[in-house]
């Protein structure tokens, strides 16, 4: 494993580490102080080379780094850390961002099951807007900017309820064609929100549906308590999805609809834009009495078993009146 900065190095003769604050198999993130600008916390994301990558690789990969992250270092939006500076040390790359307080949604979500509690749903469909908003300004860039890692724990809560999608990492220009690339934010994803396109890789086709699908299963598992199925399941067991109202009643029906179609399995099923998605959170009409719901076979069965008393009584008068019919 490769050995983490210890507190107390100096990085660039500027920034200062702190604490880490998070790793895994391609890097780390760490707080750090900025010597410039007294007062000033940043986070670091720390991109540790391939050790498989022959020198031309690595110095191409170099390259790929420094022409994405001024990319990244332009954006410019509210839920969005801000990219400060990017830099290579050490053989190793660094982004530097803002440093976002606060808990993030898997913390909330964890501390509300410890009190036996479901987050509220006002409240869920609050961040819902604001990412929303992040990822329709994300995928307007030119040319687009896909995460492809949205999940409760790269986003956060800061103080007075405004969250960042934050953890910029692993970025990649994807060639989807010979005049278009894309810039990726982060280039794997997490197995519970990543749709089906994007087992391929790097290579896989995604675009901005992508990232629909990663924050309607985010949305899943904050109004559940559980993440949904993966997409690989659902691939090979169609019916293995629990809808979110059989896991919490208390989901309106406009909310499940939304985001079971932002988790269809095929891009051209869900919402084709963020925006969509958000308008389509907020649509009341499933309220209408006049709605028509075709419920799943889990609701069917949930039905059943807490009418069963009531079905019950209803076969005994049919038979008795069958019976009645007869006699007379």
């Amino acid at each position: 494993m490769t050995r983490l900065l210890r507190p107390g190095t100096v990085l660039r003769e500027r920034y200062k580490i702190l604490a880490c604050v998070g790793q895994g198999g391609m890097g780390a993130v760490y707080r750090a102080a900025d010597l410039r600008l007294e007062g000033r916390i940043c986070a670091l994301k720390e991109i540790r080379p391939d050790p498989d990558l022959t020198a031309d690789a690595l110095a191409q990969a170099q390259r790929q780094f420094h022409r994405e992250a001024s990319v990244l270092a332009r954006l410019d939006h509210p839920n969005l850390p801000k990219v400060s500076d990017y830099f290579t040390e050490g053989g190793r790359e660094y982004l530097v961002m803002d440093f976002v307080a606060g808990r993030d949604l898997r913390q909330l979500l964890e501390e509300e099951r410890r009190k036996g509690r479901m987050l509220d749903e006002e409240r869920v469909l609050r961040w819902a807007d604001q990412l929303c908003d992040a990822l329709s300004y994300l995928h307007s860039q030119d040319p687009p900017v896909l995460h492809r890692d949205v999940k409760p724990a790269n986003i956060r809560e800061a103080p007075g309820g405004l969250v960042k999608l934050v953890d910029f990492g692993l970025v990649k220009l994807l060639a989807t064609d010979d005049a278009r690339t894309i810039t990726v934010l982060q280039g794997r994803g997490t197995v519970a929100y990543t749709p089906l396109e994007q087992y391929g890789g790097d290579t896989g086709h995604t675009d901005g549906r992508s990232d629909i699908y990663a924050l309607g299963a985010t949305l899943y598992h904050l109004l559940t308590g559980r993440p949904p199925t993966d997409a690989k399941q659902r691939f090979l067991y169609p019916d293995s999805l629990i809808p979110p109202r059989t896991l919490n009643p208390h989901i309106s029906p406009a909310t499940e609809r939304a985001i079971l179609t932002a988790i269809a399995m095929h891009p051209d099923d869900r919402p084709p834009t963020a925006e969509a998605f958000r308008r389509m959170l907020h649509d009341v009409s499933l309220s209408d009495t006049l709605a028509v719901i075709v419920p799943s076979r889990h609701e069917w069965r949930r039905a059943l078993t807490e009418n069963s008393g009531l079905l019950a009584l209803a076969g005994g008068l049919l038979l008795l009146a069958f019976l009645l019919t007869l006699l007379l």
